[in-house]
């Protein structure tokens, strides 16, 4: 990537932080009193997430090198675009930020079409290990606390399972053929975005047609292909940790189960409200209402664990920030 755009994600990425801690609505007591509570705790959870972000890594590296011929992306270089990747994703409304920045580090490195087909496969791996692991807690939940699982919750369950199945349809078509021609070919139907996308679709047709055959080949190796997802899916299940440390930090009687529905259904509240963000608002609502369905709610407890994700979120930022700047300059090719 030249130095020009680097730096403009570094501004962008220092003023998304600067905006995070101005909208980081919490008195400094407040502040300073979760501190004191997570001790240790807060430590935990911010390294659980070294592991998170290895099983990305880990997936994107085994995408991006999959029938490669010349660069390969080694397993340092995935990390640091990872964190700098979910950075961007993080700071900008639709989680649009991370995307363009792998491409365009990685374009220069391994070219453009595969550096694109790699990142958007990566994208619905990342997109569909979610699904995986809402679907696992919409199993698990009737089974642990089935004395809590009201008709409503069974009729909610009923539809995740449903919606995961087309979306599993959905994903199994994308992977085995592609999709990027067919969706360019679904938004030429959009009244107010049919000329344009035409236009990018006749200059860029055969690059796009290539990125679907490199997204079709990683389906034909089935070990790459479940190796990756895999390594998504248990970055998924890490993250639980994450709260299960934080409940416990708190007091909250709590089992590693009980951390896995808190992520899986808050960040399902928080992803049908992608539209803010940094998720503003939207994972506080989720935590406190899935807190109160599993019977662990107590004073303050939701208010303590968004300190203690936003505390996480903001110091991962900030390293995919200096990542950008510092040390992520892929060998040109």
């Amino acid at each position: 990537m030249k130095a020009r755009y680097r730096n403009l994600f570094f501004l962008f990425g220092l003023i998304a932080i600067a905006v995070m801690i101005y909208s980081f609505d919490v008195t400094w007591e407040g502040f300073v009193n979760a501190l004191n509570r997570g001790g240790f705790y807060l430590l935990a959870v911010i390294g659980v997430w070294v592991f998170v972000y290895a099983f990305n890594a880990l997936a994107y590296q085994i995408i991006v090198n999959t029938g490669a011929e010349g660069n390969r992306l080694s397993f340092l270089q995935a990390f640091r675009l990872t964190v700098s990747g979910f950075a961007f994703s993080y700071t900008t409304p639709f989680g649009s930020g991370g995307a363009p920045y792998r491409i365009m580090e990685l374009s220069s490195y391994i070219g453009m079409n595969r550096a694109m087909s790699s990142t958007v496969l990566y994208s619905m791996m990342h997109i569909f290990s979610h699904f995986c692991l809402w679907v696992t807690a919409a199993i698990l939940f009737p089974i642990i606390y089935f004395e809590r699982t009201t008709i409503l919750i069974w009729a909610f369950i009923a539809i995740l399972l449903a919606v995961s199945a087309l979306v599993a349809y959905f994903f199994y078509r994308g992977y085995k053929n592609g999709m990027i021609v067919k969706c360019s070919r679904l938004l030429m139907k959009i009244p107010f975005l049919r000329n344009a996308v035409r236009n990018f679709f006749e200059k860029n047709q055969e690059n796009m047609e290539q990125i679907d055959r490199n997204i079709a080949y990683l389906h034909e190796r089935p070990k790459a292909f479940y190796s990756s997802l895999g390594s998504e899916y248990l970055a998924r299940v890490i993250n639980s940790l994450e709260f299960y440390f934080i409940l416990l930090a708190l007091g909250v009687d709590v089992s590693f189960w009980d951390g896995l529905f808190v992520l899986a259904f808050s960040s399902l509240i928080g992803n049908m409200l992608f539209f803010f963000p940094m998720q503003l608002g939207a994972r506080e609502g989720g935590l406190a209402a899935v807190l109160g369905i599993i019977g662990k709610a107590s004073g303050g407890v939701g208010i303590y664990t968004s300190i203690f994700t936003r505390i996480r979120e903001l110091f991962w930022i900030a390293v995919g920030v200096a990542f950008v700047k510092f040390g992520n300059k892929l060998k040109q090719k």
